[in-house]
């Protein structure tokens, strides 16, 4: 195995390799957009704004039980921007629908990123120990990781709702590296959450890659230090 390279790899999935939760904005912007009629007078922007701004407090508190509720958790970030939209105040039913139809679009749009198949093949071919670990819902994960052709790309597949617990808790970094039978300083964690693949890992001495697929850089007035940033899992193959 080529020294450009980690004994093991502790990779997230979504919007690591899987383009499924990135740019809310824009998804809800369309989402309220086919519901303009419905809206009215209130302006599908206006409706976005009100359920970003609803969604950044619901998920600022809300605990781990809601990530294996996602569908309900929407749902309610929904309910919760309609809550601040009056004159007239809009339907609850409605909330349900776009919410709804907000989870659907999510998986009509979501795809692997160019090259991410590859470069975790190329990992494999060059003797890394892998390992896929998730957050969220079993069912929801599972069928994410069937539909994309990811199982039999891993030595070890860790989904919170399977496991019981998740990042940023630290037994998820360390069983998936007792799994995989190595220790943090033979180990990489590559993901796009600054909490739970950055902070977390680091505190237990794993080098750890943050993936900004869209190049926005780190937040404004963040102290975080990445070890490394990426655009994409092909910056990591050798050469």
């Amino acid at each position: 195995m080529t020294a450009a390279l980690p004994r093991a790899m502790l990779i997230d999935m979504d919007d690591t390799i899987l383009s499924a939760y990135g740019r809310p904005e824009i998804a809800w912007n369309i989402v309220a957009t086919e519901f303009a009629d419905e809206l009215a007078p209130h302006t599908p922007h206006a409706v976005a704004a009100a359920i970003l701004a609803s969604a950044r407090s619901f998920w600022s508190v809300a605990g781990a039980e809601w990530r294996m509720k996602l569908i309900q958790a929407r749902q309610e970030v929904v309910k919760g921007g309609f809550a601040a939209l009056t004159d007239p105040a809009l339907p609850t039913e409605l909330a349900i629908r776009i919410a709804d139809r907000f989870t659907r679009y999510r998986d009509e749009q979501m795809f692997v990123f160019p090259g991410a198949h590859e470069a975790i093949d190329e990992f494999k071919a060059r003797g890394v120990k892998l390992a896929l670990v998730t957050n969220g819902e079993a069912g929801q994960q599972r069928a994410k990781i069937e539909r994309f052709a990811l199982a039999h790309r891993f030595d070890h597949i860790q989904i919170e709702g399977e496991h019981g617990f998740g990042k940023p808790e630290e037994r998820a970094y360390l069983h998936a590296m007792d799994k995989l039978g190595v220790g943090p300083e033979d180990t990489w964690m590559i993901g796009d959450n600054l909490e739970w693949e950055i902070v977390a890992p680091q505190r237990l001495g794993i080098y750890a890659i943050w993936i900004d697929v869209h190049g926005d850089g780190l937040p404004e007035g963040s102290d975080i230090k990445p070890d490394r940033i990426i655009r994409s899992l092909t910056e990591l193959v050798p050469g």
